[in-house]
C-alpha cells in the first residue's frame, strides 16, 4: 500500500514539472510558492506600464483635452530614466548596510518612489484640469514630476527584483526564472488593462482618481509581499569597510568583459526592431485592411497570446541547457518572418495573413526578449548582476523608446511623400508608411542577428572543470 502511494506521489510530481510549463524553476533554496511570491513585483510593474502609456495616455489627450506634445513628453520621462538603471544596479552590487541586505533597500525605494508617483498624479491632474490662481504651467509641471518619480520607481524597484531573483536562483534554474518572471510581466499588463477598461467604462473624473490612487496603494502591497523574507543577510558583502570600486572603474570594468559591447548592441538593434511596430500595429490593420476596432482590439490579445507561448518554450529549452543566445536568434527569424507576412498582407487584402504574422511578432519578441535576458544573467556572474541588469534593462528601455518615436515618424515622413506623389503612382497608398516602417524593422532584425553571431556558444566547447562556457569566457 505505501508503495503504491509512493509511485502515486512521484507520478503526481512528474505530472507537474511535466504539464505545469514553470513548475521545475524551483530549487531547494527558491521554492516555487516563494519564487511566485517573488515574482509579484512584476505585475506591479506592468500595472504601471499600462497606466501610464495606456490608460492615461488616451484620457490626457482625448477626454483631459491636453496638448498632443506635453502627453507624450511625460510619456517619455520614464524612458529617458532608463540609462539610470546601470548605475542603481552597480549600487545594489555594493550596497553598504549594517542590515546585512543589498537589494532589498533598493527594491524597496523603488516601491515608495512608485507609490508616490501614483498617489500624486491625481492632486497633478487636478491642477491640469481645474482652474485655479496659479501659473498656468503648475499642472503639466506637477503631472511631469509624478510620471517622473512613477517611471524612477519603476526602473529602481524591477531591476532590483531581477538582481534579486539572479541572486536566488541556481544556474540550472535561472533560465525558467527569467521566463516566470517576464510571464508576470505579461500578466500584469494585460490583467490591468482589462481592470481597468472595465472600471473606466464609464469614465468620470472622480472614478479615474479612484482607480489611479487604487494603483498606488495595490503596487505598495504587491511590492512589500513580493519583498517580505526574500533576501538573506549578508553583512559581509555590505560591510562599510569593504572595498566599493567606482561606477567609473565598475563599468570600465563590465564593458571590458569578452563580448560585452555586442550583447549590448545586439540587444538595442534587436529590441528597435520589434518596437517600431508598438504604434502602427492596429492602426495598419483600420486603414490598409479595414479591420473594425474590435477586429484591431483583437490583435493586441493575439500578440501577447505569441509571447506567452514563446515563454513557455524558452522555459523548457532553456531549462535544457539551450544557449540563450540562439533561442533569441531564433526569435529574431521568427520576427523576419512575421513582418514579410504583416508587409504581404496589403497587397493580398488579407486579413487572417496580418493576424497571423501579429501573433509571429509576439512569439518572436518572447523568445528574443527572454533569451537576451537570460544571456545578461548568465553574463556578468553574481558579483556583476546588479549593474549587467541595469546595463540590459537601460539599453533595453532607451532602444525601445527610440523605436516607438522613430516608426511613428518615419510612418507620417513616408505617407506624406506616398501622398504628395513623390514615391511614384504605385505607391500612392496608406500601406506605404507603414511598409517603410515594416522594411526597416527587418533590416535592423538582420543587423541584430549578424551582431549575435559572435556571441554564440559552439557547440561541444566547454570551459574549465568541463563545464558549458558562458558568454564572458569566449575571447573578444
Amino acid at each position: 500500500m505505501s508503495r503504491a502511494v509512493s509511485n502515486a506521489g512521484t507520478r503526481l510530481a512528474g505530472f507537474g514539472h511535466r504539464w505545469l510549463p514553470f513548475a521545475d524553476a524551483a530549487s531547494a533554496d527558491l521554492s516555487l510558492g516563494r519564487l511566485l511570491r517573488l515574482s509579484l513585483f512584476q505585475l506591479s510593474t506592468g500595472m504601471a506600464i499600462v497606466l501610464l502609456t495606456g490608460t492615461l495616455n488616451r484620457i490626457m489627450v482625448v477626454e483631459l483635452g491636453q496638448p498632443a506634445s506635453w502627453v507624450s513628453l511625460m510619456l517619455a520621462i520614464p524612458l529617458l530614466m532608463a540609462p539610470a538603471r546601470a548605475l542603481i544596479g552597480y549600487r545594489s552590487d555594493h550596497h553598504r548596510s549594517f542590515l546585512g541586505w543589498r537589494r532589498i533597500p533598493y527594491l524597496w525605494s523603488g516601491t515608495m518612489m512608485q507609490f508616490g508617483g501614483l498617489a500624486f498624479m491625481p492632486f497633478a491632474l487636478i491642477l491640469m484640469t481645474e482652474p485655479h490662481s496659479g501659473p498656468g504651467f503648475l499642472g503639466p509641471a506637477a503631472a511631469m514630476g509624478a510620471f517622473l518619480l512613477t517611471g524612477l520607481g519603476m526602473h529602481v524597484a524591477q531591476t532590483a527584483g531581477l538582481a534579486l531573483a539572479t541572486d536566488l536562483a541556481t544556474e540550472e534554474t535561472r533560465p525558467r526564472v527569467v521566463a516566470l518572471l517576464y510571464l508576470m510581466l505579461l500578466i500584469g499588463m494585460i490583467g490591468s488593462a482589462l481592470i481597468f477598461a472595465a472600471l473606466l467604462k464609464d469614465f468620470g473624473y472622480v472614478r479615474l482618481i479612484q482607480v489611479i490612487q487604487s494603483a498606488a496603494v495595490i503596487t505598495l502591497v504587491l511590492n512589500v509581499v513580493a519583498m517580505l523574507k526574500q533576501e538573506a543577510r549578508r553583512p559581509d558583502l555590505t560591510d562599510h569597510a569593504r572595498a566599493r570600486p567606482t561606477f567609473g572603474k565598475a563599468w570600465r570594468d563590465f564593458i571590458a568583459l569578452p563580448q560585452a559591447r555586442g550583447l549590448l548592441w545586439a540587444l538595442g538593434l534587436g529590441t528597435m526592431g520589434f518596437t517600431m511596430q508598438d504604434i502602427l500595429l492596429e492602426p495598419y490593420g483600420a486603414q490598409v485592411l479595414g479591420l473594425s476596432v474590435s477586429e484591431t482590439t483583437l490583435l493586441t490579445a493575439m500578440f501577447a497570446g505569441g509571447m506567452v507561448l514563446a515563454l513557455i518554450l524558452t522555459s523548457r529549452r532553456l531549462g535544457k541547457g539551450s544557449d540563450p543566445i540562439r533561442v533569441a536568434s531564433t526569435g529574431i527569424l521568427i520576427g523576419i518572418a512575421a513582418f514579410a507576412a504583416v508587409i504581404f498582407s496589403a497587397p493580398l487584402q488579407a486579413p487572417a495573413l496580418f493576424q497571423i504574422g501579429a501573433a509571429m511578432i509576439g512569439l518572436g519578441n518572447g523568445l528574443f526578449a527572454v533569451g537576451m535576458l537570460t544571456a545578461a544573467m548568465e553574463f556578468g556572474g553574481d558579483k556583476m548582476a546588479g549593474l549587467t541588469l541595469g546595463a540590459w534593462g537601460a539599453v533595453q528601455a532607451a532602444a525601445a523608446g527610440v523605436a516607438m518615436f522613430s516608426g511613428g515618424a518615419i510612418r507620417d515622413l513616408v505617407t506624406g511623400w506616398a501622398d504628395a506623389g513623390l514615391l511614384g503612382v504605385a505607391l500612392q497608398s496608406p500601406a506605404s508608411g507603414y511598409g517603410a516602417v515594416y522594411h526597416i524593422e527587418i533590416a535592423l532584425l538582420f543587423v541584430a542577428l549578424a551582431a549575435m553571431g559572435r556571441l554564440v556558444r559552439r557547440p561541444g566547447e566547454a570551459g574549465e572543470n568541463g563545464k558549458r562556457l558562458g558568454l564572458a569566457d569566449f575571447p573578444s
